[in-house]
């Protein structure tokens, strides 16, 4: 039996980030850790898995316990690797001519293609090298795993491939995993944490059925807390009222009477805490408004990759204002390829076949926010960028959750998930009235992605989006465009597409 026990844990950073954390992982336990970007999550991983320390509390494991940690981000010493050699260089160095067979085994559980297993992973897509991550870990067969966003870059095939593995081959050990995917978690967890600052909640649930759970619970505090405030009111007027009697008619019980309505007032109200919030920064955006019918009109247009190889072929589509369209297709077909054929057509390049509203003010935003200049400081970028003066600026920006001390630090130094936090913004200040959105929810916690749905659905911009977050494009999609066949045809719903690509990863 392996498990990971948590005694009073709890993390300090410049605030208190979770504490009084206190909860035991044993085998078959799936634990999804939900919490926003900065919120501790990274650091109680690497807490449990022994590589780093938390502020308060302890953390014992099992005796003999071997935990496999997945980090979010590749190690630059690994990118120069092949995919073979990082998950070779985890086994013992005595070990690896005897046992090179096991990188081969867990290599085929991935599904993972020859000429995929020899190539640098400097050469690599992100969600390759995501599954280097997961099979270097897996090689070892550690007795638990904690997986620290193991669904970033990974496209949706990968993606019900991973909940098919961590359901059925890891299904019996302890497993932790911090995810911002909502339908992941569904998928392959069995329990939910979720972190905050002064009591963690812990349930027994995945996570849609925890998420309500949490909200009967913060609602019925939250009713609490108001007729606590409302008894700290008539206290205090009762006991006003006693002094004023007390004093006029030289009564000292009276007094004494009042002082003790005041000190249970006051007992009453330092109780009565206000319900937390789930927040990593303001994330809001707009419409800046359009009289076209038609944004962007597509006739007999080819999409072709770099090198000038046919991808699919788009007969005719109309763009229409207000649109909300979700671009599907299995990895490969050359949805982001499109998205940036738009965004060319859109900033005035020659696009055969592309016909673009003058009216058009695009947004684009694409999976690694590469248009974030990294040698420059937050504060310089957005002043520079978008002539807002500095004091608008640091406003902005810590609206957006960077505090003033840290507006000044290069953009390279940026987590991911600030990173995208701050190419929202970026996207709100250019005032768009059309968003092509790449995979936009990359790296952006639960209320970060609740927020932006609602956002563009208040503001009806039109917007162009592809998502691997199945939750993202249910809520937010009206039109559904699939690439399938080598062209672009126009479906009623995704679902017959994701349950085409679940089926594919169940059949053995």
């Amino acid at each position: 039996m392996g498990s990971i026990s948590l005694r009073n844990a709890g993390l300090v950073a410049t605030e208190t980030l979770f504490s009084n954390l206190n909860f035991v992982i044993g085998d078959g336990d799936r634990v999804g850790l939900v919490a926003g970007n900065g919120r501790g999550k990274t650091t109680l991983l690497r807490a449990m898995a022994g590589k780093g320390e938390l502020s308060e509390g302890e953390i014992v494991r099992s005796r003999g316990l071997q935990v496999g940690y997945v980090e979010q981000d590749m190690p630059a010493a690994s990118m120069g690797m092949t995919l073979y050699e990082m998950v070779l260089a985890a086994l013992p160095a005595t070990d690896r001519d005897s046992d090179s067979w096991r990188v081969d085994v867990v290599l085929d559980e991935f599904e993972t293609p020859e000429a995929l297993r020899h190539r640098p992973l400097s050469q690599l897509s992100g969600g390759w090298q995501r599954i280097a991550l997961i099979a270097q870990c897996w090689v070892l067969q550690p007795d638990a795993l904690l997986l620290d966003e193991p669904t970033n870059h990974l496209d949706l095939g990968k993606l019900f491939q991973l909940e098919n593995w961590i359901n059925q081959a890891a299904r019996n050990i302890p497993v932790v995993i911090a995810s911002h995917d909502r339908q992941f978690l569904d998928a392959t967890t069995t329990r939910t944490l979720f972190l905050r600052p002064d009591a963690a909640q812990f349930f027994a649930v995945p996570y849609s059925k925890a998420r309500l759970a949490l909200a009967e619970m913060d609602e019925a505090a939250e009713a609490k807390r108001e007729r606590d405030l409302k008894e700290v009111s008539k206290l205090r007027k009762q006991a006003a009222k006693l002094t004023n009697i007390g004093i006029n008619s030289g009564s000292d019980l009276l007094v004494v009477k009042s002082k003790y309505l005041r000190e249970r007032a006051a007992k009453i109200e330092g109780a009565a805490r206000a319900v937390h919030k789930e927040s990593s920064g303001e994330i809001r955006l707009g419409n800046s408004g359009a009289q076209a019918k038609v944004m962007v009109a597509f006739e007999n247009v080819t999409v072709n990759t770099p090198v000038g190889e046919k991808l699919f072929r788009i007969d005719k589509l109309h763009v229409f204002q207000g649109d909300r369209l979700v671009i599907l297709g299995r990895n490969g077909t050359g949805k982001s390829q499109f998205m940036g054929l738009i965004h060319r057509a859109m900033t005035g390049q020659e696009t055969p076949g592309v016909r673009v509203s003058p009216q058009v003010v695009p947004g684009y935003i694409d999976q690694a926010m590469s248009f974030l200049p990294d040698e420059q400081s937050l504060l310089d970028y957005i002043t520079g960028e978008f002539d807002e003066g500095d004091q608008r600026s640091k406003s902005l920006l810590a609206a957006a959750g960077f505090a003033l001390e840290k507006q000044d630090r290069p953009i390279s130094e940026l987590s991911f998930g600030q990173r995208a936090r701050l190419g929202l913004l970026a996207l709100r200040l250019r005032a768009p009235n059309f968003y092509l959105l790449d995979e936009p929810t990359n790296h952006v916690d639960i209320a970060g992605q609740e927020r932006l749905e609602a956002e563009i659905l208040a503001h009806g911009a039109t917007c162009v989006l592809v998502s691997h977050d199945r939750s993202f494009v249910r809520g937010l999609g009206e039109r559904f465009l699939l690439i399938e066949k080598g062209k672009l045809i126009e479906v009623d719903t995704p679902e017959p597409f994701f349950a085409a690509m679940a089926q594919e990863q169940d059949q053995p």
